[in-house]
């Protein structure tokens, strides 16, 4: 081979990694893309479920799916299902759904649970309480859920329903009441 024809074969392979590069980018924004479909599917799927637990096992009057909010940083969080009331009850809940029910899942829930004041001023004087739920958890991951003072919603005959246990003590995420 000719130093031509071995810089020619250099400079076909250099577009042709381009090209490959190119469209392994693409493929991964469109993989991405369907991953954010199927969680937005789960939440539509959970959302009927979750606002019959919230309005009658724990009285939420008001009901916020996908609720945005910025901290004082600036960063977005974005909270799955946001209930809370304002009468006698006063109490707030987050509630986080997941198709595969994963440890940083938990630790979001948890952190967001312990920033609520801060994201949320204007229901800073509420107790809040955290519901994880899921599609697909391992018993694992589903004690791991409870004994971090959280409830635990799953699916079931297409419909979620709490699973905790009789004695559940749920954990107060506002130590300020």
């Amino acid at each position: 081979m000719t130093d031509e024809e071995l810089k020619t074969l250099v400079a076909s392979l250099a577009v042709a990694q381009q090209q490959t590069d190119k469209q392994l980018k693409e493929l991964s924004k469109q993989i991405g893309g369907l991953g954010n479909k199927y969680g937005s599917f789960t939440e539509g799927l959970a959302l009927p479920s979750m606002t019959k637990i919230l309005t009658e096992k724990f009285g939420m009057t008001t009901i916020n799916p996908s609720d945005r909010v910025r901290d004082k940083d600036g960063n977005t969080h974005e909270i799955d299902v946001l209930a809370y009331n304002n009468g006698e009850i006063n109490t707030a809940i987050i509630v986080e759904v997941k198709s595969h029910l994963r440890d940083d899942a938990i630790a979001q829930l948890l952190k967001q649970l312990r920033d609520f004041p801060v994201l949320f001023p204007e229901l800073a004087n509420k107790k809040c309480y955290g519901i994880i739920t899921a599609v697909d958890a391992n018993e694992a991951m589903r004690r791991k859920v409870l004994a971090e003072g959280l409830y635990f919603a799953e699916i079931h005959d297409e419909q979620f329903t709490l699973r905790v246990p009789d004695d559940f003590e749920p954990r107060c995420f506002n130590q300020t009441l």
